[in-house]
């Protein structure tokens, strides 16, 4: 076991869970969006995708426990490699300029997982831990989002998701290996593609339930 933790707790082992975690994370903000847009279909719509969700059962724990799971280690190593970068440039914070170049969402790539993270909770004490035993998930939404504050809210932390992902998406294909002239350009352009939809897909979504709510 002494072997795995040393290959994981490398350099570039860091560097892979990162890569892997972040896409694994990619992959469940696609899902997770295309279910939300049910809600443009109606509250019956939304709130029949919700009961299919929930009448999974024991598959829907385990991949709440393994989005936990990831959620603790993409967090806990992408601390640890900014502190080892910051610690390394005497204080000054860095990322690869190689591939998709310095950007604004490379250049805030710990500060905008950090506001995700806190984001996360208060989403989730928002919509999941939340009594649902007299009232819908959809009337749980409408009523959330008929406050302007939280309209504001969720609508800046879609922007800070897509700055995220901005960055993220491409750099997890090049830790992977796919860091070549002839592919990175085609995965940098996804990776943009990727952020706009996210942040425009998820941050329409408030501003719809609170005009029709």
């Amino acid at each position: 076991m002494n072997w795995l933790k040393q290959t994981l707790w490398s350099s570039i082992g860091k560097k892979l869970m990162m890569a892997i975690t972040g896409l694994s994370f990619c992959a469940f903000l696609a899902g997770h969006l295309a279910g939300n847009l049910t809600i443009y279909a109606g509250q019956d719509a939304f709130n029949s995708y919700a009961e299919h969700l929930h009448s999974l059962g024991p598959l829907i724990t385990l991949a709440e426990i393994g989005l936990l799971v990831f959620a603790v280690v993409h967090i806990a190593t992408g601390l640890t490699l900014f502190y080892e970068n910051f610690k390394a440039r005497g204080g000054r914070y860095e990322v690869n300029k190689k591939g998709g170049g310095r950007t604004i969402g490379s250049a805030t790539m710990p500060y905008t997982g950090i506001f995700l993270a806190v984001f996360v909770v208060f989403h989730l004490l928002n919509f999941h831990f939340v009594d649902k035993s007299n009232t819908t998930i959809a009337q749980i939404v409408s009523q959330t989002f008929q406050s302007p504050f939280w309209v504001v809210i969720y609508i800046l932390a879609m922007i800070v998701a897509a700055l995220h992902v901005s960055h993220g998406f491409w750099s997890a294909f090049q830790t992977l290996g796919a860091n070549h002239p002839k592919y990175m350009p085609l995965i940098t352009s996804c990776s943009i593609i990727f952020s706009l939809v996210v942040g425009v897909g998820f941050g329409l979504l408030p501003i719809f339930v609170a005009i029709s709510g």
